[in-house]
């Protein structure tokens, strides 16, 4: 059992991860178990959400989950094992599906994501009509890991937030222009330029948000939300092996039951079936 403590004013967000704990770590999704649950107005739905991935691990092994957000909430989380494109786009297919079921012809106007292009493809995959838009602080971001040590760094941080903060496309356009030049006549070759020179690049993918006013451009929002899903899996780390001791239990009780209740003709052939059975996800060759 899991007990939380929860802290005046935190109490939300706690709330919003009880409501999340058991799918998110047993693969467990009962119909509508986020939307259902968090939203019961097919009005409320968001027209503008945010999408990442969280990495972490199940049973040992890296997995993602594909979490969605708007105005504060998590609307949906669902565990990918890969990072590919399939897998991301059946994980986030449990928000809209469950998002479906309140509305049937619902679909987001926009979409905040980092630059990773499963994560591109996937909601393009899934909603035909929305509008990726590039998080402007994971470029930032990217910018800050390679030279945050750099005394040039203060000036260059002002510079890129100045951007941020152009009141329209043009002005944006403007602010650009003027940081790449600032940059290949200040900094160093090296992957500072290059982080620089690269969000820079990508202005046109930074301007689709002025068409779209209401809209997220940057996942703050979403990585509040991930913070606290990482200490809520930090703190669940051991119970996966509990859950694959309990997963590979009651997949030998099943087997036994089924041999239990065949004829003998029937059961000496099927072990044999078993046995093949057992050896093809390791990889092993059965012809020896």
């Amino acid at each position: 059992m899991l007990c939380l403590v929860l802290r005046p004013g935190r109490l939300q967000p706690w709330v919003n991860w009880c409501r999340l704990a058991a799918p998110i770590l047993c693969y467990v999704r009962p119909s509508n178990s986020v939307v259902g649950t968090t939203l019961k107005l097919a009005d409320k739905l968001p027209q503008d959400i945010l999408a990442d991935e969280k990495h972490t691990y199940l049973n040992g092994h890296k997995c993602y989950i594909a979490t969605t957000v708007a105005g504060d909430c998590i609307f949906g989380a669902s565990v990918s094992l890969t990072a590919e494109a399939k897998g991301l786009t059946e994980a986030y297919s449990h928000f809209k599906t469950e998002a479906q079921n309140l509305s049937p012809s619902y679909a987001p106007k926009t979409v905040n994501i980092d630059g990773w292009t499963a994560t591109h493809h996937s909601w393009l995959s899934l909603f035909k009509t929305v509008t990726p838009l590039l998080c402007f602080l994971h470029a930032f971001i990217k910018i800050r890991s390679r030279c945050k040590n750099q005394p040039f760094f203060p000036d260059l941080s002002r510079q890129v937030w100045h951007i941020y903060h152009a009141p329209d496309k043009a002005t944006f356009k403007t602010r650009v222009q003027t940081l790449r030049q600032w940059a290949q006549a200040t900094l160093p070759a090296g992957p500072a330029l290059e982080a620089v020179l690269k969000l820079c690049h990508r202005q046109d993918d930074f301007l689709r948000a002025y068409d779209y006013p209401s809209a997220y451009r940057t996942s703050t929002m979403l990585d509040r939300q991930m913070d606290l899903m990482h200490r809520y899996l930090f703190s669940t780390k051991y119970f996966h092996l509990a859950l694959a001791r309990d997963q590979a239990l009651a997949a030998s009780r099943l087997k036994t039951q089924l041999l239990v209740n065949v004829s003998h003709d029937t059961r000496t052939p099927l072990n044999a079936i078993l046995g093949y059975a057992e050896m093809l996800p390791d990889g092993s060759d059965p012809s020896g």
